[in-house]
């Protein structure tokens, strides 16, 4: 079995993961929704409840949700699978296909408005409709997390479903730019939110060794989503106009988030008072504060081929109108498997080595396939055979690649900290990281406004992002363990 070497690492899970309770917690709450976000990020490696040893009763009820040890500490137990728990999955997958699949959809609603309704309007001004809505997405999860401990998903699920529903339908009926503001940003950032906290958050109560794969398959949901909508939208704008196209969109989430509410539920006790707060006295130590900055530019540069790859494609010359709508669909295929692939690997070969390598691998497509493809567009006598598949490949592996910039980064923060703190420092993290979605894509709107709408600065931008945010994670890594790369960290 692989060992992660802790080095000088402080407070790192220690190999006894038992929640402490009273002799008579059978009925005790539990944990909160950032501890078990903690527990999924552990090693199937670590040693977890159901490989220390149980008395009968344990064994004869492997589902109950509390269990007594011989030291009379409470031990949480998961079906770790079942009708019950594939349901559960099954529904989260669905709200994950509609929630986020509407987040991997906007590189196509900001090409098309680019071209009709937002026209007037530079790239940095329509840049801030996207990104309000992929920072509220996040920033709301923050306090979500606590709602769902003390309430269950059923009411945030619910409330998700409406605000969604009343975004998509709505949209078809923007004109103007407060109403993209208001109807898209607002209104879907928020639903957003409110959908797919729960549906990850709801696997935590029936899986705890195989979480990280149950996780994963409903994750995926939002790459299907991401290839789905993109190639249905680019053949209905033509046919059927904008307003249709997002209505039948929208019919299309009613049928998907039902199957949310019908299947998505928690199975423990609530746990009600919780709350995270952020401290950022923790920004005194030094790895935490290089992980946040490397998170904040992962973050600015993960959106920005997301919103505006469609954009260059048109630009370009170098495909069809058709198919420049439709790349988005093939970078969201490639990240179908990049959010799951680089988890299955950070298990084996380490977090930070995982974390690494895909931002390595992001860096150089950025700089070695998108600089030079926008580069040669621009030439009078370009290859257009040679920009088309150097986009393409940009496409396939960014897209792989940046799919481990949302799935491995709470793996990285977990491991600066003790169990109790990580929604502490998971909090303070995201708080500062959130604005970084919401000053990307303007910033990136910006810098092909100055660059006269070529799209090589904010390639070369997108690059760089990840430079920073490789040197940072790199600095983590070599302060923990130093520069033997054979090191599992």
């Amino acid at each position: 079995m692989s060992t992660f070497v802790k080095g000088s690492t402080p407070g790192l899970l220690p190999r006894n993961n038992s929640i402490d309770r009273s002799p008579d917690a059978a009925t005790a709450p539990e944990t909160s929704t950032t501890e078990k976000t903690w527990q999924a990020c552990q090693s199937p490696d670590s040693a977890s409840q159901a490989d220390r040893p149980r008395n009968s009763k344990d064994e004869e009820t492997p589902d109950s949700s509390v269990s007594a040890d011989g030291e009379g500490k409470a031990e949480v137990t998961y079906p770790e699978g079942g009708l019950q728990a594939w349901l559960v999955v099954l529904g989260s997958f669905s709200g994950m296909v509609a929630g986020f699949g509407y987040m991997n959809t906007i590189g196509i609603y900001q090409a098309y408005l680019a071209e009709h309704q937002l026209s007037h309007y530079s790239e940095s001004t329509t840049g801030w409709i996207f990104s309000l809505y992929i920072f509220l997405a996040f920033f709301c999860g923050l306090q979500i997390g606590p709602i769902f401990d003390a309430h269950g998903p059923k009411m945030l699920v619910r409330v998700g479903t409406v605000l969604l529903l009343l975004s998509i339908f709505l949209l078809g009926l923007c004109t103007k730019y407060w109403h993209f503001i208001m109807v898209f940003s607002i209104l879907g950032g928020i639903g957003t939110s409110l959908t797919f906290t729960p549906c990850v958050s709801a696997i935590g109560h029936f899986f705890h060794k195989g979480r990280a794969n149950a996780t994963g398959i409903a994750a995926a949901g939002g790459s299907v989503g991401g290839v789905i909508f993109p190639l249905m939208l680019q053949s209905l704008f033509p046919k059927v106009g904008w307003a249709w196209a997002t209505r039948i969109q929208g019919f299309i989430f009613i049928i998907l988030l039902i199957f949310a509410n019908l299947l998505i539920r928690s199975r423990l006790p609530p746990k009600p008072g919780g709350s995270v707060l952020p401290d950022f006295t923790i920004f005194r130590q030094p790895a935490f504060m290089l992980v946040t900055v490397g998170t904040y530019f992962l973050e600015w540069g993960l959106f920005i081929p997301i919103t505006y790859l469609a954009s260059y494609s048109l630009q370009s010359g170098a495909m069809s109108s058709t198919f420049a709508f439709q790349i988005i669909a093939v970078f969201n295929a490639g990240s179908c498997l990049g959010r799951w692939a680089p988890g299955y690997l950070a298990d084996k070969f380490g977090r930070f080595n995982t974390m690494i390598v895909t931002i390595f691998l992001c860096m150089s497509s950025s700089l070695g396939l998108w600089v030079p493809a926008t580069i040669l567009s621009n030439e009078p006598d370009a290859n257009n055979t040679t920009v088309l598949g150097l986009t393409i490949g940009y496409a396939v592996l960014m897209g792989f690649a940046s799919g481990s910039n949302i799935s491995l980064t709470p793996v990285c923060v977990g491991m600066l900290c003790d169990t109790e703190d990580y929604g502490r420092y998971y909090a303070t993290c995201y708080t500062i990281v959130s604005f970084g979605t919401l000053t990307g894509v303007p910033i990136a709107g910006a810098v092909i406004s100055a660059c006269g709408g070529a799209y090589w600065g904010v390639a070369t931008w997108t690059g760089l992002c990840y430079v920073c945010a490789g040197a940072a994670f790199t600095a983590v890594r070599v302060m923990k363990v130093g520069w033997k790369w054979n090191v599992l960290y």
